[in-house]
């Protein structure tokens, strides 16, 4: 990784990329840097099945082990909220990650039975999510580091809902890369710089 002064960041990359791995390597040259900073992990994920439950295990005892003073805290929805409060000058949050994040709320467990005016309600509802979500990455008086996934590569999927999630999450990263002075691309464990701060 390029020693560059950290700042909030969004890191993109498809799955086992290295997208996280980063995060966690800021994270820990940020705890490194003064003895008064603390790093924030919002953990998105949510435990669906005994894989799942067995895999956010797995990532907290690596977690753990690689940057053992990154401080977690799970947060599937409310994840404006969290970063909000988690915020200060002297602490690095990091979101892991925006894709589940976006998941949880366009496609909750029941949505296929949902009738038009509720999947309405719902998008509303995200929406304004959203939008308060952006707010707190501006407010922020420290770095905040967005991981998430970048799925749009691939082959266009064959189901209207997969497509609609697909669009949406593009939509989203475009809209967190405008407010985050870096933005990185991660393939096969190697960052590629899309967006550097201004000097």
């Amino acid at each position: 990784m390029p020693h560059a002064a950290i700042t909030t960041e969004l890191i993109l990359g498809g799955q086992k990329s290295g997208k996280s791995r980063r995060a966690e390597l800021l994270a820990r040259d940020w705890l490194a840097q003064a003895g008064d900073h603390r790093a924030v992990l919002i953990a998105t994920a949510e435990a669906w099945d005994d894989e799942m439950r067995e895999r956010i295990a797995r990532h907290q005892r690596d977690r753990a082990a690689r940057v053992p003073g990154l401080q977690t805290v799970e947060e599937p929805h409310d994840v404006a909220a969290a970063v909000a409060r988690h915020s200060a000058a002297h602490t690095l949050v990091v979101v892991d990650c925006l894709t589940l994040w976006l998941t949880h709320w366009t496609m909750p467990f029941g949505v296929e039975t949902m009738d038009i005016e509720q999947k309405q309600a719902l998008d509303h509802i995200w929406q304004s999510q959203a939008a308060m979500f952006f707010e707190a990455i501006r407010q922020s008086p420290g770095p905040v580091v967005l991981v998430g996934n970048e799925i749009g590569l691939g082959v266009i999927p064959m189901g209207r809902e997969v497509r609609a999630f697909v669009d949406a999450l593009g939509t989203l990263n475009q809209q967190v890369a405008q407010l985050c002075p870096r933005v990185t691309l991660m393939a096969a464990g190697l960052p590629l710089i899309l967006k550097e701060p201004r000097p």
